[in-house]
C-alpha cells in the first residue's frame, strides 16, 4: 500500500504542535475544519488591515484602524460596574480616549503610565463627537513599535479563534511547509507568470495591499490552480482505469437505426447526428464508453438515446435506460415503444410496480433476451434482473443518481458501455469539476419547429385574472400545466398546498377538468392522473415538482407556477420546458408575491429574458455559487479551499488538459513531475487517486 511521503510529514502532524494552539483552541480550530498545519496553509487571509503609523488621529476618517503615538495622561476608573474604563490620550495633533471594558486597573496602569509616550494601534470610532479607541489591539513602548505589521492579514475567524491566534498559528504552519518539486507544467508556469508552491504559499499569508486579497493574484490563483490540478488528476486516473477496463466493440450495420430515422416524422439535427457519430464512436471502440450527453430543455436527447441503443441491439446485445421516476420511465416507454416496434426491437418496461408473475414472466425474457431494450427505474438495479448480452446503459437526468450508482449498472454484464443523460444544462467550470472522467456530447441546437415560449410576470394580486384567462383557455379546448409553490422542505405541506389549489381551480373551472399529481399520491393515482391529461380528458394538471422534468405533453401549452420566486433558476427553466411542444404558442406565467428580494428578482428578470439553458446556468452558478448549484447530493464536487469556480473556470480547463497530458505522457506518474504530482495527490488527501495508479 502506497505511504505518504515522509516530505509532507511537518504538514500532516498535530495542530498542538502550532505556536500558540493548546487543546482547547485545537478544538476550536476544527469548526474551521482545520485538523492539520496543511488546512492552516490553505486558510488565506480575506482582506488587509493597514497599520502604517499615521501622525494623529484626525487623518483618518472613522470608523477605521489607526496607529499613532501618543502621550498617555490621566487615567479614569469607574466604580460603577460594567461602566468603562477611560484613559485620555494625545497624540501630534488632538486629545481621545482609550476605552477599556471588565479590565484591571493595576494592569491598564502598567500598560500606560501616565506621562509616558506608547505606540497604540486599533479601531478609531466617534462616540458624541469624541474619538474613542476602545481595547486597542497594540499598546507597545516606541522602541517595540516594528512589532507591529504594516499590513495585517484579516483571515476567516470561528468562535474562540482571534486574528492574533490565526496569524501565529499560520506563521508556525508556514515555518513547516517544505520545498517541494514543482508539478505544475513549464509552459502553464511562463504563461501565468507563477512562483512555485512555498513562495506562492508565503506571499499569499503576507498580502501587502488589496490587490494581493483577490482570487485572480498570481499567488493565489497558482494555490487554486494546485487545487485544480489534483482534482482532475484524480478524476483522469479514474478515467484511465475504466478505459484500461477492456470494453466490447459494438458496432451494428445501422439497419434498424435507418429504419427508425425513416419512420420519424422530423430531420435531426446537426448536434443529434454529431452526437450519435460520438457515441457509436466510442461504443465501437475496444474501450468502455463513459460518455455524457447534456442537452437543454426539448434538445432531443431522447431520439439521441434510442439510437444509441438500437446500435447496441444490431450488434445482438442489449441495452438498458434507466430514468429516475416512474412517471419519466412510462414516458419514455410511450415515445420510443412505437418507434421501437416499427424497426422489430421488443423495448419493455421494468418498475418497482411490477410484482409476482407479472415480472418474473419480464426478467425471465430479459435473461433469454427476448426483451432487447429495458426502461425502468432504479429497479433496474435489484439483484435479480439479469441480461443475456447487456452492452450499454443509459441513465437519465445524472444529478438524481450518484457515480456508485451508475457503476452498479455498468457492473450488470461484461464491459458495459454508460451513457448519462442530462436536461440541466451545467455551466463549462462545474461540468470538469463533477464529469471530469467523461467525454462530452453537447446538443445545443433545438429540433425544427419549436416555438418559443412567452414568459410573463404576474404578481399574485392578479390571481382572480389569471384563472379567468386560464377558463377561457380551457373552453377553446387547451391544456395547462398549473405549479404550486416550494414549501420549505416539507414535502407534507408542500402537498396540503396542491390538494387547496386543486380545490380552488376545480370550483372555478369545473370538476371534471382538473386533474392533481404530486409526490405523496399512490403511484397508481399518479399515473392516472397524468394519463387523463395526456389523453386530453383534463385541461389543467395542478401540480408539485414531480412534473419539472421530462414530462412531455404536446398539447399543454400553458404553465403557471405560483411563487415563481421561490424557485431556482435552473428549475424554473425545467418547468418552463414542460410547454412549447407542440404546434401551438405558448405562454409561461410566473406568478409572484411582493416584496421582491434583489436575488428573486434578478432570477426572474433572467428567466423572462432568455430561453437559452446554457445562459441561465451561468447566471444560476454567479447567484448561488458552485457548491448550492449542484446540490449536496452531487457526489463527486470537492469543497476546494481556495479555488473559487464561479471566477476560474478557465484555470479549469488548463487543469484538466495539463492532467490529461501528463497521465497520457506518463501513465504511471515515475516520471520526476510524475513523482512531484503524487506529492501533490497526498497533499491534497487525494490517496484513492494513487491507489488507482498502483492498480493499473
Amino acid at each position: 500500500m502506497s505511504r505518504r511521503p515522509e516530505i509532507l510529514f511537518p504538514l500532516f502532524a498535530d495542530l498542538k504542535q502550532l505556536d500558540g494552539v493548546g487543546p482547547k483552541i485545537a478544538q476550536n480550530f476544527e469548526n474551521m475544519e482545520v485538523t492539520r498545519p496543511r488546512d492552516l496553509l490553505f486558510q488565506l487571509p480575506q482582506s488587509i488591515i493597514n497599520r502604517q503609523i499615521t501622525a494623529s488621529v484626525q487623518d483618518v476618517e472613522p470608523p477605521t484602524v489607526a496607529t499613532v503615538e501618543v502621550q498617555v495622561g490621566l487615567h479614569h476608573p469607574n466604580a460603577v460596574k460594567g461602566r468603562p474604563y477611560r484613559v485620555t490620550v494625545k497624540d501630534a495633533k488632538t486629545t481621545f480616549q482609550l476605552v477599556f471594558f471588565h479590565a484591571r486597573a493595576d494592569w491598564l496602569r502598567e500598560q500606560l503610565p501616565s506621562g509616558q509616550r506608547r505606540v497604540v494601534s486599533g479601531k478609531v470610532e466617534l462616540f458624541d463627537g469624541i474619538a474613542q479607541m476602545v481595547h486597542p489591539d497594540f499598546i507597545l513602548r516606541t522602541e517595540k513599535a516594528d512589532a507591529i505589521p504594516q499590513n495585517e492579514p484579516v483571515y476567516p475567524l470561528t468562535a474562540g479563534i482571534t486574528q492574533k491566534t490565526m496569524f501565529k498559528a499560520a506563521a508556525s504552519a508556514l515555518e513547516r511547509a517544505p520545498d517541494l518539486q514543482e508539478w505544475i507544467a513549464p509552459s502553464v508556469l511562463e504563461k501565468h507568470g507563477w512562483v512555485g508552491w512555498r513562495e506562492a504559499l508565503g506571499t499569499a499569508h503576507a498580502p501587502k495591499t488589496t490587490r494581493d486579497v483577490a482570487s485572480n493574484a498570481p499567488p493565489r490563483e497558482r494555490l487554486a490552480y494546485d487545487e485544480m490540478l489534483a482534482h482532475q488528476l484524480t478524476l483522469a486516473l479514474a478515467r484511465a482505469r475504466l478505459r484500461r477496463a477492456k470494453g466490447v466493440e459494438t458496432s451494428g450495420d445501422g439497419k434498424l437505426r435507418n429504419q427508425v430515422m425513416a419512420a420519424l416524422p422530423y430531420k435531426l439535427t446537426n448536434a443529434q447526428l454529431r452526437s450519435i457519430d460520438e457515441i457509436t464512436g466510442d461504443m465501437a471502440a475496444p474501450l468502455r464508453m463513459n460518455r455524457l450527453l447534456q442537452g437543454d430543455v426539448g434538445s432531443g436527447k431522447t431520439v439521441v438515446a434510442l439510437l444509441a441503443l438500437l446500435a447496441a441491439v444490431e450488434s445482438g446485445g442489449q441495452g438498458v435506460m434507466m430514468a429516475p421516476t416512474s412517471i419519466l420511465a412510462r414516458q419514455h416507454l410511450e415515445a420510443l415503444q412505437p418507434l421501437a416496434e416499427s424497426a422489430g426491437v421488443v423495448l419493455e418496461l421494468l418498475t418497482g410496480r411490477d410484482k409476482g408473475r407479472e415480472r418474473s414472466k419480464k426478467l425471465a425474457a430479459l435473461e433469454k433476451g427476448d426483451i432487447h431494450i429495458l426502461v425502468g427505474t432504479h429497479s433496474v438495479f435489484q439483484k435479480d434482473v439479469e441480461f443475456q448480452n447487456l452492452r450499454l446503459a443509459i441513465v437519465d437526468e445524472q444529478h438524481r443518481f450518484g457515480v456508485r450508482q451508475r457503476m452498479d449498472l455498468g457492473a450488470k454484464g461484461r464491459a458495459v458501455d454508460i451513457l448519462v443523460m442530462t436536461a440541466t444544462p451545467i455551466p463549462r467550470s462545474l461540468a470538469l469539476v463533477s464529469y471530469g472522467d467523461m467525454d462530452v456530447s453537447l446538443l445545443d441546437e433545438k429540433p425544427p419547429g419549436r416555438k418559443p415560449v412567452e414568459t410573463v410576470l404576474v404578481s399574485n394580486s392578479r390571481f382572480d385574472e389569471v384563472v379567468n384567462h386560464l377558463k377561457h383557455a380551457v373552453e377553446q379546448g387547451r391544456q395547462a400545466y398549473w405549479v404550486c409553490p416550494l414549501v420549505g422542505e416539507s414535502e407534507t405541506v408542500e402537498w396540503a398546498a396542491a390538494e387547496e389549489r386543486f380545490r380552488t381551480l376545480r370550483f372555478a373551472l369545473g370538476e371534471e377538468n382538473v386533474g392533481l399529481v404530486h409526490g405523496q399520491l399512490p403511484v397508481a393515482e399518479k399515473d392516472s392522473a397524468m394519463a387523463d391529461f395526456v389523453a386530453g380528458n383534463t385541461k389543467v394538471l395542478v401540480a408539485t415538482t414531480v412534473i419539472e422534468v421530462g414530462v412531455d405533453v404536446p398539447s399543454a401549452s400553458i404553465m403557471v407556477i405560483e411563487q415563481a420566486e421561490k424557485f431556482g433558476l435552473a428549475q424554473l427553466h425545467q418547468l418552463r420546458g414542460r410547454v412549447g411542444r407542440g404546434a401551438e404558442a405558448s405562454t409561461c406565467l410566473l406568478m409572484y408575491a411582493h416584496p421582491l428580494t434583489e436575488g428573486a428578482e434578478r432570477r426572474l428578470k433572467v428567466i423572462r429574458d432568455t430561453e437559452d439553458g446554457f445562459r441561465i446556468s451561468e447566471e444560476d452558478l454567479k447567484l448561488r455559487g458552485a457548491g448550492d448549484l449542484l446540490g449536496v447530493a452531487q457526489s463527486g464536487l470537492p469543497r476546494f479551499r481556495i479555488a473559487d469556480l464561479e471566477v476560474q473556470a478557465d484555470l479549469m480547463k488548463t487543469a484538466q488538459d495539463d492532467a490529461r497530458l501528463l497521465l497520457h505522457e506518463d501513465p504511471k506518474l515515475a516520471s520526476d513531475r510524475g513523482a512531484a504530482a503524487r506529492v501533490l495527490l497526498y497533499l491534497m488527501e487525494q490517496e484513492k487517486a494513487i491507489r488507482l495508479i498502483s492498480v493499473g
